[in-house]
């Protein structure tokens, strides 16, 4: 088994980290780029910073914002939030990005992920999806989960894999803020369809649903923001606990 990833996410609206329930009421959680320094310090991963209104009210990434974030730490850091094209991208992996999240876009235009990957390269290009179970089939929503589609989340995730993205960032709206743990029968599904690394996302709130997704869910890294950002679990103690329960973590 490879070595799994803690990653911390970072939602930005307005230039703030903000945290919610199933996608909506929102509240505050503090400042990003003093979370993101404070995470890196206590061994996180990687980071994911996403502007999770840079799509809705079409405007593109703070770039300045992640210019700071980047300044501050020295650990794998992903961007995401409103990107369309290959300048959007271009800009925040100048800024200090190491990696970017498409998702909206992507669905739209799937041929930007070829684009992407042939201009900046797989390891850059992180697509994300949110999906919902909607009866006995899981739909993808755009849009900060504001705009369901049709589209169904295995098909979908397949494609993003033959077109090149490098890893795919699955959110179950259903699980997101609820800390009842990953929505892993679906994750496990991905992981047995797809080579590409698989992101869990979604209802981290205890040790064991980590232990969970890495295990039954058999995702390759976690991601978890209200946990870590109200301090509910440190990481190093979360990443010394996995350890004992036979999880390959870099501590």
């Amino acid at each position: 088994m490879l070595t799994k990833r803690i990653i911390p996410c970072l939602d930005i609206k307005n230039g703030r980290t903000v945290k919610g329930i199933n996608f909506v009421d929102l509240r505050d959680a503090g400042d990003p780029v003093e979370l993101a320094e404070i995470y890196a310090r206590e061994g996180a991963d990687e980071l994911v910073f996403l502007d999770i209104s840079a799509t809705e009210e079409r405007r593109k990434t703070l770039a300045d914002l992640v210019y700071h974030v980047a300044e501050k730490v020295n650990i794998p850091f992903t961007v995401g939030g409103g990107i369309s094209s290959i300048e959007d991208v271009d800009i925040l992996l100048k800024n200090g990005a190491d990696k970017v999240s498409i998702n909206s876009s992507a669905v739209k235009r799937p041929d930007l992920i070829n684009e992407l990957v042939a201009k900046f390269g797989s390891q850059c290009i992180v697509v994300a999806i949110d999906a919902k179970q909607i009866e006995e089939n899981w739909k993808v929503h755009l849009v900060g989960g504001k705009v369901p589609t049709e589209t169904d989340l295995f098909e979908w995730a397949k494609e993003v894999e033959e077109r090149g993205a490098g890893e795919i960032l699955f959110t179950s709206m259903d699980h997101d803020g609820t800390k009842n743990g990953f929505a892993n029968q679906a994750l496990a599904k991905l992981s047995s369809e797809l080579n590409i690394p698989i992101i869990a996302s979604g209802g981290a709130g205890a040790v064991s649903h980590f232990t969970d997704t890495f295990i039954d869910g058999k995702a390759d890294a976690a991601l978890a923001a209200s946990i870590f950002h109200f301090k509910e679990i440190e990481i190093k103690q979360l990443k010394e606990e996995l350890k004992k329960d036979g999880i390959p973590i870099r501590l």
